[in-house]
C-alpha cells in the first residue's frame, strides 16, 4: 500500500504539477485533492499533508487585504491543528521567500529576521510562526518551505509578460541596468517535495528552495530570445532617464512606474544550500534548462 496524501490546492499551478511529477516517478502515492475545503470535518486520515493552497501576491493590487490573512494564515493555522491531533506523520507547508524580505542585499538565508512588507508576504510569515510555535510530536516531521519566482509549463506570470515583448520584436530598454535573480524550475520544487516525503533523515525545519544558478534580466531577455529563434534587441538606456520616465508613471499611470522598474531590475539571489546538504543530491534541473521549458509551453 501507497503513502496516502492530502493535497490542498490540487487545481493550481504547483498542485498540477506536483500530482503529475509523482504520477510519473513513483507508483508509491495514494492522492487525495482538495483545493481550499479542508476534508472530513478537520479529521485528516491521510498519511502526509502537503499544504499548497492560498493566496498568491496579487500584481494588479485590486484583492481586499484580508483575503491573504484568510487563505495564508487562518487556513494554515486550521490544517495544521487538524495534523497535530491526527495520525498522519509528515506535514509540508509552501510559503514563499517573501514571508522573509521583499528587498534584499546580498544573499538571502534562512538565518535572515523575516520583515514582509506586503499583506502577501505578512500573511505567510504569521503562519511559519504559527507553525512554528508549536513543539512537533515524536514521529511527526514538519517542514516549511519558500520557494522564490517558480516557473514551469503552463505559468502565468511576469515571464509571460517578457516572453511577449521579445516575440513581438520589441526592444528592452532596461539593458544598463546589472541584477541578478534566482528562479526555481517547477520539477526542482517537486524533487525536493518527493525527497522529503520519502527521506525520513531529513529533519523538520525552514528550508529555502531555488535553483542552484542565478540569472540577470539581460540574460533572461537573451534566453528568451534564443526560445524564438530571435536576435534580442537590449537597449543601454541611461539609468537615470528611466528612473525618471518610472517617477512620471507614478504620476499619470504610465506601464512603467517605480515599482514595476524595481521588479524587473532589482537583485534577488536565494541560497538553496542548506536544503541541498540536507538532501545530499543535486536539484535535477538547470536554470536554463527549466526556464527553456517553461519558455516552449507559452508556444503551445
Amino acid at each position: 500500500m501507497g503513502l496516502s496524501l492530502l493535497i490542498t490546492g490540487s487545481s493550481g499551478f504547483v498542485g498540477k504539477n506536483l500530482q503529475d511529477y509523482l504520477s510519473r516517478n513513483s507508483n508509491y502515492y495514494e492522492i487525495e485533492n482538495y483545493n481550499r475545503f479542508i476534508p472530513n470535518n478537520g479529521k485528516i486520515k491521510n498519511d502526509a499533508v502537503i499544504h499548497l493552497a492560498g493566496k498568491a501576491h496579487d500584481l494588479k493590487k485590486v484583492s481586499n487585504p484580508q483575503d491573504y490573512y484568510e487563505a495564508n494564515f487562518e487556513l494554515t493555522k486550521q490544517l495544521y491543528n487538524d495534523f497535530l491531533l491526527s495520525d498522519a506523520k509528515i506535514f509540508i507547508f509552501i510559503s514563499t521567500v517573501k514571508a522573509v524580505a521583499d528587498e534584499i542585499k546580498g544573499i538571502l538565508r534562512e538565518d535572515e529576521i523575516p520583515n514582509p512588507k506586503t499583506h502577501y508576504g505578512i500573511s505567510k510569515h504569521l503562519a511559519e510562526k504559527y507553525i512554528l510555535s508549536h513543539e512537533i510530536p515524536n514521529g511527526k516531521r514538519v517542514y516549511i518551505l519558500r520557494p522564490c519566482m517558480i516557473n514551469g509549463p503552463e505559468n502565468k506570470g511576469n515571464l509571460n509578460l517578457l516572453y511577449q515583448l521579445v516575440s513581438r520584436d520589441l526592444p528592452w530598454p532596461l539593458g544598463a541596468f546589472e541584477n541578478q535573480r534566482s528562479f526555481l524550475s517547477i520539477e526542482n520544487l517537486c524533487f525536493v517535495i518527493k525527497e522529503l516525503l520519502e527521506n525520513a533523515s531529513v529533519p523538520s525545519g525552514v528550508y529555502q528552495v531555488a535553483d542552484d544558478e542565478t540569472l540577470s534580466t539581460n540574460e533572461l531577455i537573451q534566453l528568451l530570445g534564443k526560445s524564438l529563434k530571435k536576435n534580442t534587441k537590449i537597449w543601454n538606456t541611461n539609468v537615470s532617464f528611466v528612473k525618471f520616465l518610472a517617477s512620471v508613471g507614478d504620476k499619470i499611470h504610465l506601464p512603467l512606474n517605480t515599482e514595476r522598474l524595481q521588479k524587473l531590475t532589482e537583485n534577488y539571489v536565494v541560497s538553496n544550500d542548506k536544503i541541498v546538504k540536507v538532501l545530499g543530491k543535486p536539484l535535477p534541473i538547470k536554470i536554463r534548462e527549466g526556464l527553456l521549458k517553461t519558455f516552449e509551453s507559452f508556444r503551445k
